[in-house]
């Protein structure tokens, strides 16, 4: 398995993530033992997860992916083999929330402890805290680097601007400064990305990990109608996509799969990891056959013409957006 730098935080991780979000929601702890395993035995090592999954599930609290994260590296012994990247700031219910001092350094202790570790790979802000002077949150968290309890940071849903800020209050300060973004970015969600946030992470030589890489589970085909909707717990969360422009991204897809002898999941996917400021996307699977699905992706190179076709189906507006960008060149 070929690595890619991670920006410039010194870590090297395979181009595909898998993605914590299911594990103790959709992924029980021994489900989540064998995606785990299966993962780290193909020869990728980057898993993103946060302390507050999986709190949305009826009776969870936050930090269950996090404590099934650590219970398997503690049975398996493979923490040298895994890349452990989560987030702090989301509001945990009942304990806290944001980016002072305060909270990060309590933050990321509970998080230690829950994954079972001394040190976690990638600490990431997960989004924004207007509440919370950039200057101190970067002072924790360079803190966190001095004591060897955090090796990298980086930052999560923050606007271009404010990335931008965080940048310049690092270099001004002499403070450590975000090595990676985690944004939405997929086939379908371009635009905030593209304008807003990717000319600043290539500028800066920023690692990106992108979220909902399969926007929702659009991407992989499954749904196609609204009757479609019904096929899991996130199928609501997929109706915005049921329209036109939707609709010819899916074909492009299937055109593509076709000819590469690909399913449209591993053509989304691929897609991604041939844009030049995309490091790894991440994606979530709930079996091991989904799983083996996400990982083909990673040996799956497109050609230009059908990267050309999946960027201009895939344009907000075909007529003005016929060529593909200079970044999928």
């Amino acid at each position: 398995m070929q690595k890619r730098k991670l920006g410039k935080t010194g870590l090297e991780v395979a181009p595909l993530a898998l993605g914590g979000n299911v594990f103790g929601w959709t992924a029980d702890e021994p489900t989540s033992f064998k995606l785990l395993d299966a993962f780290v035995d193909k020869g990728f090592n980057l898993i993103d997860t946060a302390d507050v999954y999986a709190y949305w599930v009826p009776g969870h609290k936050g930090g269950e992916s996090e404590t099934i994260i650590g219970n398997w590296l503690k049975k398996s012994g493979k923490r040298e083999q895994a890349i452990i990247a989560t987030k702090v700031g989301m509001e945990m219910p009942n304990v806290g929330k944001g980016l002072s001092a305060s909270y990060i350094k309590k933050a990321v202790e509970d998080s230690l402890r829950r994954l079972r570790t001394d040190y976690i790979d990638l600490y990431q802000a997960h989004k924004d805290d207007p509440n919370t002077p950039l200057e101190e949150t970067l002072q924790a968290f360079t803190d966190l680097l001095r004591e060897g309890k955090v090796r990298a940071i980086g930052a999560s849903n923050y606007s271009g601007k404010r990335l931008a800020e965080a940048l310049v209050v690092s270099r001004q300060n002499q403070l450590a400064s975000y090595q990676t973004l985690q944004p939405e970015y997929n086939l379908y969600d371009r635009s905030a990305y593209e304008s807003d946030l990717e000319p600043i992470c290539l500028q800066h030589q920023l690692g990106v990990i992108s979220y909902f890489s399969l926007a929702s589970g659009f991407l992989t085909g499954k749904y196609r109608s609204e009757a479609d909707l019904s096929k899991s717990q996130r199928g609501q969360a997929v109706k915005k996509y049921l329209n036109p422009r939707g609709f010819r991204i899916l074909d492009a897809l299937d055109q593509v799969a076709k000819r590469s002898n690909a399913t449209p999941t591993q053509v989304a996917l691929a897609w991604l990891i041939a844009r030049p400021s995309i490091t790894a996307p991440i994606a979530s699977a709930t079996n091991l056959q989904q799983l083996d699905d996400l990982t083909r992706a990673a040996s799956l190179e497109l050609d230009q013409s059908s990267i050309a076709l999946l960027t201009e189906a895939s344009a907000l507006d075909p007529e003005n957006e016929s060529r593909p960008s200079a970044a999928a060149d």
